[in-house]
């Protein structure tokens, strides 16, 4: 038997995910109409953030963020939200 990752509420993290684009300058709808994100890709970035353990620690990067040029160093979607940044 596999282990099961226990996936975080949906809404909560498809917000955080959203937040953490919004306040590094990107922004995810438009990148999806720019072609630089598809419909598959934005549901996987939501999925990896609601595989995340550090929600706490995420809430708080966002409460002191304002502008940012990088995602929290535990943050999944560091990666692709850096693609998407540049």
């Amino acid at each position: 038997m596999g282990h099961r990752i226990a996936l975080g509420c949906p809404e909560l993290h498809f917000w955080l995910n959203r937040s953490v684009a919004r306040a590094m300058g990107v922004n995810l709808s438009e990148a999806m109409a720019d072609g630089e994100l598809t419909a598959q890709g934005y549901a996987e970035m939501v999925t990896r953030c609601r595989q995340c353990t550090q929600v706490t620690q995420c809430q708080h990067w966002l409460s002191q963020a304002s502008s940012q040029e990088a995602p929290p160093e535990h943050c999944l979607n560091a990666k692709e939200m850096a693609r998407l940044k540049h």
